[in-house]
C-alpha cells in the first residue's frame, strides 16, 4: 500500500467528518446486526445445549403419535408429548410400562422411565394455581439432571404403591407458599391432597416448562388421577451413546412386535435422540440466522451505494486536484489507489464501529435473558469478526472500485478546466 496515498486517504476523510460518519452508517449498523445474530446465535446454543445436558446427554425418547391413517391426525399432529396432545380426542393407549421393561433387556439400554401427563389446580390454603402434573417413574431421578432445592426425590415403593406425594417446580413452590417452607406440608392437586417431599432448583424458561410442573409417582397419576394405564412418553437412557441410532432403531423393532405393527407407517410411537431433536433444533435455528443475516446484507448493500455515491461526489469535489496531480506525472494508478483505498478506510471504519456497537448489544441481549432467568453465555465468535472484517472490506473495494476508476479516467486537460 502506498503510504502517500493513504495519508492523503486519511486527511480526506478527516477534512470532512460528518460526511465521513454518515457515510460509514449503513456499514455499521449492518455489521453490528451480523455481529449480534451470530453472538445471539453461539449465546442461544449453549443454552440449549445446557438444557439437553440437563435432561441428559445419553437419553432418548420414545412419544405416543397417532398413524397418518387415523382421521383425526390432523387435528392433533404426529406426537402425544404435550398435554394438548395427551388430552386429546384421540388416544394412543397401547404404550405401557411393561414395553418399557421389554426394553431395557435391550443390549445398549442402561434404563428408562415413562411418564403421563395431566392437568389440575393445585392449591394451599388461600392459593391456588392450574398446573401441569407429571407421573414419573422413580427411575427418572436417576437419569434426569435436575437438582433439587430441597427435600428429597421419591423412592420406587412409594411410586409401586401409588403414594401421594409430590415434587414441585420452583414457581410452583413460589406462587403457592410465597415464603412457607412447603416441605412437609399437604398441596391439594384436583381432589387429592399430596405431601410435598422436594422442591426443584429453578431450571430457567427453555426447561419445557419444568419449573410451573408438579411431580408425582406414574401409578399414583395413572392410577388416582388420570383412570389410565398407559403412558404417552417414555425416556431411554443408553449405555454408549454411540450408539444411539442402532438402538432407536432396535426399539422401533421392538415397539413394532409388541404392538403387532407389520408396516412402519402405521407407528403408534416415534424414537427421537438427541442428536435427532439437536439437528431439528439446527435447521429451524440455521434458518432463521440466515433470514436475520440476510436483512443485515441488504443494510450493508444499502450503506456500499450510499458509500459509491459520497465517492462520485468526492471525485467531483476534487476533479481539479485530480486533473493537477495528473498534469504533475501522477499514473491512473495511483489515482485510483488513493480513491479505493479512501473507500476501503471508509467501510473498515465502519466495520469496527459495526463490531463494537454489535459486541455491545449482544451484551445488552445476554443481561436481559440472564435477567430473564436464562442460563446465557455473552460470547462474540471470532468467526463473527472475521466475517465482519472481511465483508466490510469486500464491500469498499466492490463499491469503490467504480469512483476510482472515474477519477483516474478523467482526462488532465478537462479535469483543470472543472471550476
Amino acid at each position: 500500500m502506498n503510504s502517500k496515498a493513504l495519508s492523503q486517504s486519511i486527511s480526506a476523510l478527516k477534512a470532512n467528518p460528518a460526511r465521513t460518519v454518515l457515510t460509514t452508517l449503513g456499514i455499521v449498523i449492518g455489521i453490528a446486526t451480523v455481529i449480534m445474530v451470530l453472538a445471539a446465535g453461539a449465546g442461544f446454543r449453549s443454552l440449549v445445549d445446557q438444557q439437553l445436558a440437563a435432561w441428559g446427554t445419553d437419553t432418548l425418547f420414545v412419544e405416543t403419535r397417532v398413524p397418518p391413517t387415523t382421521k383425526n391426525r390432523a387435528n392433533i399432529g404426529a406426537s402425544s408429548a404435550d398435554l394438548s396432545r395427551a388430552t386429546s380426542t384421540v388416544q394412543i393407549t397401547s404404550f405401557k410400562t411393561s414395553d418399557l421393561d421389554e426394553l431395557k433387556k435391550l443390549g445398549n439400554v442402561a434404563d428408562d422411565y415413562g411418564i403421563a401427563i395431566g392437568q389440575a389446580v393445585a392449591s394451599y390454603r388461600d392459593n391456588a394455581k392450574s398446573v401441569i402434573y407429571y407421573g414419573v417413574g422413580a427411575e427418572m431421578f436417576g437419569i434426569d439432571k435436575h437438582t433439587l432445592q430441597s427435600g428429597r426425590f421419591f423412592t420406587k415403593a412409594e411410586d409401586t404403591g401409588a403414594s401421594q406425594v409430590a415434587i414441585l417446580g420452583s414457581n410452583i413452590a413460589k406462587d403457592l407458599f410465597a415464603q412457607d417452607d412447603p416441605i412437609g406440608k399437604l398441596v391439594r392437586v384436583g381432589n387429592l391432597n399430596f405431601q410435598v417431599i422436594g422442591i426443584y432448583a429453578p431450571q430457567g424458561a427453555l426447561s419445557g416448562g419444568g419449573d410451573d410442573t408438579l411431580y408425582m409417582p406414574l401409578v399414583t397419576a395413572q392410577k388416582k388421577m388420570l383412570g389410565i394405564n398407559y403412558i404417552v412418553v417414555g425416556v431411554v437412557q443408553l449405555k454408549d451413546v454411540n450408539l444411539a441410532e442402532a438402538t432407536a432403531e432396535n426399539i422401533r423393532q421392538t415397539l413394532r412386535r409388541l404392538h403387532s405393527i407389520n408396516d412402519p407407517v402405521k407407528d403408534d410411537f416415534s424414537v427421537t435422540t438427541q442428536a435427532q431433536a439437536m439437528s431439528t433444533f439446527n435447521t429451524i435455528f440455521g434458518g432463521i440466522t440466515a433470514l436475520l443475516i440476510a436483512i443485515a446484507a441488504i443494510s450493508l448493500v444499502v450503506g456500499g451505494v450510499g458509500i459509491m455515491n459520497i465517492m462520485y461526489v468526492i471525485v467531483t469535489e476534487r476533479t481539479a486536484e485530480i486533473g493537477l496531480k495528473k498534469a504533475l506525472g501522477a499514473k491512473n494508478a495511483d489515482i485510483l489507489g488513493e480513491f479505493l483505498i479512501e473507500s476501503v478506510l471508509v467501510t473498515v471504519l465502519g466495520g469496527i464501529l459495526g463490531i463494537i456497537l454489535g459486541a455491545i448489544l449482544s451484551w445488552l441481549v445476554a443481561v436481559v435473558a440472564k435477567a430473564s432467568g436464562l442460563e446465557w453465555v455473552f460470547v462474540v465468535p471470532f468467526y463473527a469478526i472475521l466475517i465482519a472484517v472481511g465483508v466490510s472490506g469486500a464491500i469498499g473495494i466492490s463499491f469503490g472500485v467504480l469512483p476510482a476508476r472515474a477519477a483516474a479516467k478523467l482526462d488532465p486537460i478537462e479535469a483543470l478546466r472543472y471550476e
